[in-house]
Parts: structure tokens; C-alpha cells; sequence
């Protein structure tokens, strides 16, 4: 039963987002739609800001789940510009409403953790150290949440394709460079 009514609460506020600002979304006007009582709400959710972070973390993993195996990290960053053009209302319905600092931080910390995986699979049999791994995740979010925000702030009229081979290209030259870079001292020592 809690399944189908956490199911039931992320149906309801997608739904929501389609029409309005997440701003404008209540805990009390989504429990009246869902049919629900607060107290349930609050069983499953600390706050509207709980629901939502649940809500994309749902998304993305259901998103993510229906990508081809070995998919490179570009073709999904595609795909993701791709899908967001698709729900205009949505994107900028939780964009518009939320802080930039709390919308940056977020997208950064997904990013990087993403990054800082490919950078340690990309450095598998060679003795990288962690600091190093640290550096290439930094940088690459920080270029990814650039790119990211530099689309959707342009109403998504970017070409994805333009934008995931500028990304493309400056993340791979990255990790090349600091990977080599890396590799050479080991070298010289």
C-alpha cells in the first residue's frame, strides 16, 4: 500500500508541474488532488523540497534505466537535452522556481558523481590517485552544469547536438590531458 500511494503522490505532482510553478505547489493543494491526508504525505516525504528531490532522482534513474547497455556519457548527455525539450513546462516550471544556488548545487553534485565514475573507469589499470580523480570531476561538472545551464537558460533553442560536441570535446581533453599528465610524471619520478 505505501508503494501505490508514493506512486500516486509522484504521479500527482508530475502532473502539477506540467501546469504550474513548483513554487506555487503546496503540500495541502497535492494531498487534496491526491486524495490523500497530509499525515500520509509527511510519511513519505520530509517537506515539498523531499518530494521533489525523490521525484528527480525517480526520473533519472527510470530515464537512465531505459538507455542502451554501454551507452557513452555523451549520447545520454544528448539525450537528456532531448528529453527536457520535450517537457518544456516541467523543466522551467522547477527551474524558474528554485534558487539558482540550490538549482546549481543540485545538478553539479549529480554531474560530478557521474564524472568522477567514468574518470576512475577510464583510468582503470593505471595507478591514478584519488586527487587527481577529484580534480577531473570538478572540472568536468563544473563544464557539464555550465553547458546545462547555458542551455536551458537559452529556452532550449541550442542545437543538443552543437552542445554535447562542445562538452564532448572539452571533457574528453580533460581527462586525456590529466590522465597523461599523470602517467608522464609517474614516469619521470
Amino acid at each position: 500500500m505505501a508503494r501505490y500511494t508514493e506512486k500516486a503522490i509522484l504521479a500527482t505532482f508530475e502532473e502539477m508541474l506540467e501546469t504550474m510553478p513548483f513554487d506555487k505547489i503546496t503540500v495541502s493543494a497535492l494531498t487534496k488532488r491526491c486524495d490523500i491526508s497530509p499525515n500520509t504525505f509527511y510519511y513519505h516525504y520530509k517537506d515539498i523540497y523531499g518530494l521533489l528531490e525523490h521525484w528527480i532522482e525517480n526520473t533519472a534513474k527510470q530515464f537512465l534505466e531505459e538507455r542502451p547497455a554501454g551507452e557513452k556519457w555523451d549520447q545520454t548527455f544528448k539525450a537528456v537535452l532531448i528529453e527536457f525539450r520535450k517537457r518544456p513546462n516541467v523543466v522551467y516550471h522547477i527551474f524558474d522556481s528554485l534558487s539558482r544556488d540550490y538549482t546549481e548545487q543540485y545538478i553539479f553534485n549529480s554531474v560530478r558523481m557521474a564524472i568522477y565514475h567514468l574518470a576512475l573507469r577510464q583510468a582503470e589499470g593505471n595507478e591514478i590517485e584519488e586527487n587527481v580523480l577529484e580534480s577531473i570531476a570538478d572540472i568536468g561538472g563544473y563544464a557539464l552544469l555550465g553547458f546545462f545551464l547555458r542551455f536551458i537558460s537559452s529556452r532550449m533553442t541550442m542545437d543538443e547536438n552543437v552542445v554535447t560536441d562542445q562538452i564532448t570535446l572539452a571533457f574528453n581533453t580533460v581527462v586525456e590531458i590529466s590522465v597523461l599528465k599523470k602517467l608522464s610524471s609517474m614516469f619521470r619520478t
